[in-house]
């Protein structure tokens, strides 16, 4: 496999829109991708559109990346389609990066775009329950945030967290989306401001819950050989791409399921990587909902198992900390357009990592060199309890 490296990205506001539609969406993140690479829309070679829910809430099925892409001006080469829940972006870039490690293609694109403000909430909300085995939960009244909720009860009674470090969370994220132009929202909240926000499902209030968007987020990926050529950036390499799938958990003989979705991705991605957690100077986390990232800090090996708690109450994850994670306000503050999250985490961490992502800049533990590692977490859908997909991916500064 060849070393591919990421030579730019590009990012659509997150939002409500309702004057632009997936076309717009899409077609901004691109042009700012591919501007920022240096290069040009007639060098890219291949191209991937990561898209949830785009059918069940627009209607346009079967082709939406050839439809966004040739809007772009892009048209005439391989367009693939992807559709993974919520790790649909980070799927596109996975096979982006494929395509160009294993020698077939020399530059790529993935994009990942997401229109969910369609004047119909119920619509939206029912889209983006379908990643979900609906044979086994149609009728049931299940939903993301009562299974969120579930999922944190266990987890508060077992290590003794609280609902009070769940919020501190939320004020850490929306601390660093004011600073995001990015983001969906840009109001810092308090503790108390969380906890007696509308309670969705205790111990979810809502602001410990993202709020859907609309927006898109794209990275133009090429070999090692054509960006020492034609892409004048700082180069950031994709030093490991995990991608796995939940497993059997209610089978009394299961096949052998080691740790969670989450946790199998991030030591696929660090072996992958020649690197430990430690190693990571930035982290963009896959907060859906504000008890995940503390789960998420345990599932990365940035702690042990119910020590999330303690990193938050001591203040380690904060920008000025030594494991930065949602320097970006993460989907607390950004809102979550299912299939754009991931890519959105890729075009954070490339800024961070080329030192170019002002008032929320992570120092690194050098801060004389700046940040090397960075770790993208996107995980989406439920299966057995776990995460129906899940991408860990790991770009390196060279």
């Amino acid at each position: 496999m060849r070393d591919v490296f990421v030579a730019g990205v590009g990012v659509h506001p997150f939002g409500k829109f309702f004057d632009r539609s997936l076309k717009d969406l899409g077609r901004t993140a691109i042009m700012a991708a591919v501007a920022d690479s240096g290069l040009e829309l007639k060098d890219i070679q291949v191209a991937y559109c990561g898209n949830a829910v785009g059918g069940l809430i627009l209607g346009q099925e079967s082709v939406r990346g050839q439809t966004v892409f040739l809007n772009a001006g892009i048209s005439q080469i391989p367009v693939t389609n992807v559709e993974n829940a919520c790790a649909s972006g980070a799927t596109a870039f996975r096979e982006a990066w494929l395509s160009v490690a294993s020698g077939l293609y020399d530059v790529a694109i993935a994009l990942g775009v997401e229109k969910l403000f369609c004047n119909d909430t119920p619509k939206t909300m029912a889209a983006i329950a379908t990643a979900a085995d609906t044979e086994i939960v149609s009728d049931t009244g299940w939903s993301f945030p009562t299974w969120y909720a579930l999922n944190a009860r266990m987890y508060m009674e077992k290590y003794d967290v609280t609902q009070t470090q769940f919020a501190k969370v939320v004020v850490k994220n929306t601390k660093n989306g004011a600073l995001n132009p990015h983001a969906q929202f840009h109001t810092p909240r308090t503790v108390e401001e969380v906890l007696n926000s509308r309670e969705i499902s205790y111990p979810l209030t809502l602001y410990m819950c993202s709020a859907i968007g609309d927006g898109a987020g794209a990275a133009v990926l090429c070999s090692k050989k054509y960006a020492e050529k034609h892409a004048p950036k700082p180069r950031v390499r994709v030093a490991a791409s995990a991608l796995v799938s939940a497993g059997f958990r209610n089978d009394p003989k299961p096949p052998t399921v080691d740790g969670s979705a989450g946790q199998r991705a991030a030591q696929a991605a660090y072996a992958q990587a020649g690197i430990g957690p430690k190693d990571l100077d930035v982290i963009e986390l896959h907060d859906a909902f504000a008890p995940a990232e503390l789960q998420g800090y345990e599932e990365l090996g940035l702690c042990a198992d119910g020590e999330g708690k303690i990193l938050i109450d001591e203040g380690r994850t904060e920008i000025s900390g030594d494991i930065p994670v949602n320097p970006s306000g993460g989907l607390a503050s950004k809102g979550h357009p299912v299939g754009a999250t991931g890519l959105a985490q890729i075009a954070e961490l490339v800024w961070h990592l080329r030192g170019e992502a002002g008032q929320r800049q992570v120092p690194g533990k050098n801060p004389r060199r700046g940040p090397i590692w960075g770790l993208a977490h996107n995980g989406g859908g439920t299966m057995e309890g776990d995460a129906a997909s899940m991408a860990v991916h790991i770009l390196k500064r060279e």
